[in-house]
């Protein structure tokens, strides 16, 4: 723009100059020609070609602007109208137009700043930026996530959406280890998939082995007493982020995001999908996937994306590809001892000729026989009260595992959980009847006024119906008035107006008159009476 207006200066500039500077700067003729104006005027503007013109009285945002922009959650229009009632009242000056303050607010804050003064801390981070750790080495960092899938499943004839839990290499890609469960997850999630993701044999595929650091969020399962002491004592270090910042473990939240778009978005159930009317409902002839089938379909995307997908930071391998090419020695765990250290101690116990006593349940194995007397320590899975598993206390050798002694039939398990439901149907019913209070609709600021008005004649009904029904306002205590005490008490005359004359009680000292004679002198004097 300078040389331009250095050509204009000497009348050297011809219409060629202004076109070849329209086209580079892509926009029209007429635009550059009233740049050329404008840098005649002030040769400030010459460096900023279109920027507008700088003046001491241009508004800028204010810190109030600020805090009414928080309050309105980023509406200009509801700021402008704020700021001209208090300029009505006196208490500042008149605001500009509304475009002046949509053009201050684009000029003097950030797309962050902006987003976050309308949508929180979380709506900011959008716009911030993130440095990208490095790629590291294979079992170097794992990273570990719960995810909700967004996808209905038949659950024993109820659709739930169920919950997986993962693990995740940062430095391959890999998804290590997997569970699925029906419902919200548990610490019991948390240890399957670790002993998934740890074990390298077969069904779970070459990934494994223990890595050097597990990256947690600050979920009270992989804060739990049994995962941290696993993970204490298979020697793996555990990083608990701070809270809500998912970008620090950005590989298994993209991982969380992938799996919707790449797998669950075509699977029947799925509740996020754009339903046709004005309510989102599911069709009512959608047929659910069951559990088990929701999971082997789950496991066959795992290992399509480990063996086949090829992720745009490995740079045209699969994650397969990238785990064998990379030589760090990996670090295993037998079967029998990674099953012990994943399980919950619950101390010792002394075997009887009953079995194991546990949470007031027997439990009994065939290699207890002649063992009645001694000391074991138990170890369980968190909520598979079905089976523990029981070793040496002193020298922690696993002697067998226990079955519950006495456990319920199917149809008994379908009864209990067919009265449970009746009796959350009933209590439901109950507290819906006591909610039904209705008010009537106001248009002026005046107290509530309840609607469904009683009678005297209704109320006076309901109230005998509850009292019938108050066992304790039936009672009579005085249909059979106390006998009289003995003579030589010293009785209180309340106690002696209510007693029955003519009966008395023997003293405490004395025994009891029975026999044939007691009875023919409490028959005289029921005579005498």
């Amino acid at each position: 723009m300078r040389r331009l207006l250095a050509l204009r200066q000497d009348q050297q500039l011809t219409t060629r100059h202004v076109r070849l500077m329209a086209q580079s700067l892509e926009v029209t003729e007429r635009t550059v020609w009233r740049w050329l104006a404008a840098a005649e005027r002030d040769e400030s503007a010459a460096a900023e070609p279109g920027a507008r013109a700088q003046s001491k009285d241009r508004f800028s945002v204010t810190p109030e602007v600020r805090r009414l922009l928080t309050l309105w959650k980023g509406n200009v229009a509801a700021v402008h109208r704020e700021l001209t009632a208090r300029a009505t009242k006196g208490e500042g000056d008149p605001p500009p137009s509304i475009p002046t303050l949509h053009r201050a607010i684009q000029r003097d804050l950030t797309p962050g700043e902006r987003a976050g003064l309308a949508g929180g801390e979380r709506a900011a981070r959008k716009h911030d930026v993130f440095l990208a750790r490095p790629r590291g080495w294979r079992n170097q960092v794992w990273e570990t996530d719960h995810m909700q899938a967004p996808v209905l499943v038949d659950v024993e004839g109820r659709a739930r959406r169920p919950w997986i839990t993962w693990f995740t290499d940062c430095a391959t890609n890999a998804i290590t280890g997997v569970a699925v469960t029906p419902v919200h997850p548990s610490r019991e999630s948390v240890l399957a998939a670790l002993r998934s993701a740890v074990l390298r044999e077969d069904p779970y595929g070459p990934f494994g082995g223990l890595p050097e650091k597990v990256r947690v969020d600050r979920g009270k399962d992989f804060l739990s007493r049994t995962v941290t002491a696993a993970f204490d004592l298979l020697d793996v270090t555990m990083e608990d982020l701070p809270a809500y910042t998912p970008h620090l473990k950005g590989t298994v939240e993209g991982l969380n995001r992938a799996v919707e778009g790449m797998f669950l978005a075509a699977l029947p159930g799925y509740s996020r999908q754009p339903r046709p009317g004005k309510r989102a409902s599911r069709p009512k002839d959608e047929v659910l996937l069951g559990f088990e089938a929701f999971t082997a379909r789950l496991l066959d995307w795992t290992l399509w994306w480990n063996t086949e997908h090829r992720p745009a930071p490995l740079r045209g391998r699969t994650p397969l590809e990238a785990w064998q090419d990379d030589p760090t020695p990996l670090r295993d765990v037998a079967v029998a001892d990674l099953w012990t250290f994943t399980l919950e101690d619950a101390g010792t116990r002394t075997l009887t000729t009953r079995g194991i006593r546990f949470r007031k349940r027997d439990y009994v194995g065939p290699w207890m026989t002649g063992q009645s007397g001694i000391q074991v320590r138990i170890r369980f899975m968190p909520h598979h009260d079905h089976r523990i598993e029981v070793y040496h206390p002193a020298t922690g050798r696993y002697l067998g595992p226990a079955d519950l002694a006495d456990q319920a039939t199917a149809e008994q398990v379908s009864a209990v959980r067919r009265a449970r439901a009746a009796r959350a149907r009933r209590l439901k019913k109950d507290l819906e009847a006591s909610q039904r209070d209705r008010y009537a609709a106001v248009n002026q600021p005046e107290a509530p006024q309840r609607l469904g008005t009683l009678t005297t004649t209704q109320a006076e009904a309901e109230l005998a119906q509850t009292a019938g029904t108050d066992l304790a306002q039936l009672a009579l205590p005085d249909l059979i008035p106390p006998a009289a005490p003995p003579a030589d008490w010293r009785t209180p005359p309340s106690l002696a107006a209510r007693s029955t004359p003519g009966r008395l009680v023997p003293a405490p000292s004395e025994p009891a008159p029975d026999g044939p004679t007691a009875r023919a002198a409490d028959t005289a004097e029921d005579g005498d009476a």
